[in-house]
């Protein structure tokens, strides 16, 4: 698919290029060019409406009612045609796209060469063939006080037409046209620069010869991607409100025509999907295209970066493939990127149309990398899954939304790490809060923050930036080494409405204040006798490494019970699992049900465990 025709039957410029005159320019038609960007528009929504027609119907009702090798050889054929269907859906926008901006810019031009003619027209002046005007004499002259005589003035260099010397007064007319001149030729100009930019844009825009769409294609599509981008420049990208609240962004999008969405969604699928304040069905809709762009533009590298997110990007794609089961909850895709450790915000329940919604902060040492998608994404999963069977109305998020610590030492990390990360994080978070808030139809919803590890120093941190986390009712922590505030009633929403969860067990919850070191808080981890010896050297003293402990008397949140978990060295090995087992309904039933509890709107109801 190449060229400036195609649905809508329009030929386009012709390639004027450098042959372009300020004449030809007058009589491009770009009502044709928009009406070949409306034939490929339509063509991108017929090929996402089978697309979604095939992963929504066809691929079910096939698993569900046939079985055996010919059932699972026609979803396969069935998933690649849908991936080729997507391929034609993201290309056949693009195209429309360029074609749009293509005529934008053209009758940019045009106004430009209008007004020039227009004012020329009104001064009786001639322009000529060349963009070149002729102006009648004017004036006079300082010694013989005649009119001076008329000239032709040219909108390039031209010494040919140079005023000659002498001592006379300036002809008025003679300022003017040089004006029309110079703005005529600007306009031709400019028109040429991007007849010859789209042109070039729009040869590039084609698919290989065959039926298939394989890795090399999608690499092509998010360099054709970047490419109709950087031509289009303002045509789109200055519309995007960045710098606005999540409210006026939802405002914003509610505004346009369907046809503006859909070009933002074909050209900007980065910037929509990870935009707060747009509506979650949108978000994943473009985030789950820019994932298809993001793949096939690491597959294009080797780096270990690359390899590392790669391998991610495909769990988290394998995984909104998957046939769901009876029961569980739909999977959305609210952000993705591979911008500095990788972000990915994935939502178990649609956040909108629910009425509890929480969203999940994970710490130390996570990025987008396998372990994520697979062990991340299932603390979700598995919190929405034990939530909803308490009120189905609920939605359960991970938010891998910042640059967590990062070091092949978990601990060590974590007692260097500052709170850079968290303040930039929880800023961040914050505007995710806020937009989860004004999309969801729910007049009042509950909705929950959940810190673990370092996310919990980012929740923290994002509570102390412009008067809390907007809309959030319940804060839960687990596994924390401080949220840098010295009682839970600092974090906005109340002692009793602060849940935490910490496992004896746990290093990181004990890990002690920069004055006592990291050899405290191995000993305590080593059990009875180790707890003792450090109780005696630094008793009454409840500070962590980043402030006051979550889970002690001072600090007033509410203690829900947790699973001591394995020690630290345990049958001849170091095991840091008791950090990671709160949300695991087999490995720690109740804390995962206790967060369900608050997830679902009922942490009056929680169990309580004794203060530390």
């Amino acid at each position: 698919m190449s060229g400036l025709g195609g649905p809508g039957g329009a030929s386009g410029l012709g390639g004027l290029g450098a042959a372009l005159t300020w004449a030809k320019l007058r009589e491009v038609k770009c009502a044709e060019l928009e009406e070949a960007a409306d034939g490929w528009g339509r063509a991108s929504n017929r090929a996402d409406a089978a697309r979604d027609r095939i992963d929504t119907q066809l691929v079910n009702d096939l698993r569900r009612t046939q079985k055996g090798e010919a059932a699972r050889a026609a979803v396969r054929r069935l998933r690649r045609l849908s991936m080729n269907l997507q391929y034609i859906y993201t290309e056949c926008g693009l195209l429309r796209t360029a074609l749009n901006s293509l005529a934008h810019e053209m009758k940019a031009q045009q106004r430009v060469l209008r007004g020039a003619l227009d004012d020329a027209a009104a001064l009786k002046f001639t322009v000529h063939a060349d963009g070149s005007v002729s102006y009648p004499a004017a004036g006079e002259g300082l010694v013989e006080g005649k009119p001076l005589a008329g000239g032709r003035a040219s909108g390039v260099p031209n010494p040919g037409l140079a005023a000659p010397s002498g001592l006379v007064g300036p002809n008025p007319n003679a300022a003017k046209a040089q004006d029309i001149a110079d703005r005529i030729a600007r306009a031709v100009r400019a028109a040429a620069e991007a007849d010859w930019r789209y042109a070039r844009i729009l040869r590039g825009l084609k698919a290989e010869e065959g039926l298939g769409v394989p890795a090399a294609t999608w690499t092509d599509a998010a360099g054709d991607a970047a490419a109709v981008r950087q031509a289009a420049g303002g045509y789109l990208r200055q519309g995007i409100p960045h710098d606005a609240s999540p409210a006026e962004r939802k405002a914003w999008w509610a505004g346009l025509t369907d046809e503006q969405r859909e070009e933002y969604l074909a050209v900007y699928p980065d910037q929509i999907g990870n935009l707060d304040g747009i509506p979650a069905l949108v978000r994943d809709a473009a985030n789950r295209d820019n994932l298809q762009l993001l793949m096939g533009k690491l597959a294009g590298r080797d780096d270990e970066d690359a390899v590392t997110k790669l391998a991610a990007l495909r769990e988290i794609d394998r995984q909104l493939g998957a046939v769901q089961k009876p029961g569980d909850p739909p999977m959305y895709l609210l952000g993705i990127g591979d911008q500095g450790n990788g972000r990915a915000i994935v939502s178990y329940g649609n956040p909108d149309t629910s009425k509890n919604v929480a969203a999940y902060v994970p710490g130390l040492n996570t990025s987008l990398d396998e372990e994520f998608a697979k062990g991340d994404l299932k603390r979700a999963r598995d919190t929405a899954a034990a939530a909803r069977e308490i009120d189905h109305s609920t939605a359960a998020i991970v938010w891998l939304g910042y640059d967590a610590p990062q070091s092949p030492d978990g601990l060590s990390s974590l007692a260097v790490a500052g709170t850079e990360r968290a303040e930039t994080g929880g800023h961040a978070f914050r505007g995710f809060m806020s937009g989860l808030e004004v999309s969801n139809d729910h007049d009042d919803p509950h909705m929950t923050a959940i810190g673990h590890s370092y996310g919990s120093r980012t929740v923290g941190a994002a509570t102390q930036q412009g008067g809390g986390i907007p809309g959030v009712d319940d804060i839960v922590l687990v596994g924390s080494p401080g949220i840098g505030v010295d009682r839970a009633e600092d974090l906005g929403v109340g002692g009793d409405h602060v849940f935490v969860g910490a496992a004896d067990n746990d290093v990181v919850t004990h890990l002690p204040s920069k004055g006592q070191g990291l050899l405290a808080a191995a000993g305590r981890a080593l059990g009875p006798a180790g707890s003792l010896a450090v109780d005696a050297v630094h008793s009454g003293d409840d500070d962590l490494w980043f402030g006051s402990d979550p889970a002690s008397e001072g600090f007033g949140a509410r203690r829900f019970a947790v699973d001591p978990g394995p020690p630290l060295i345990g049958l001849g090995s170091v095991s840091l699992d008791a950090h990671s087992q709160y949300f695991d309904p087999e490995m720690d039933s109740a804390s995962a049900d206790s967060i369900a509890m608050v997830v679902a709107g009922r942490g009056h109801q929680v169990k309580q465990e004794g203060a530390r």
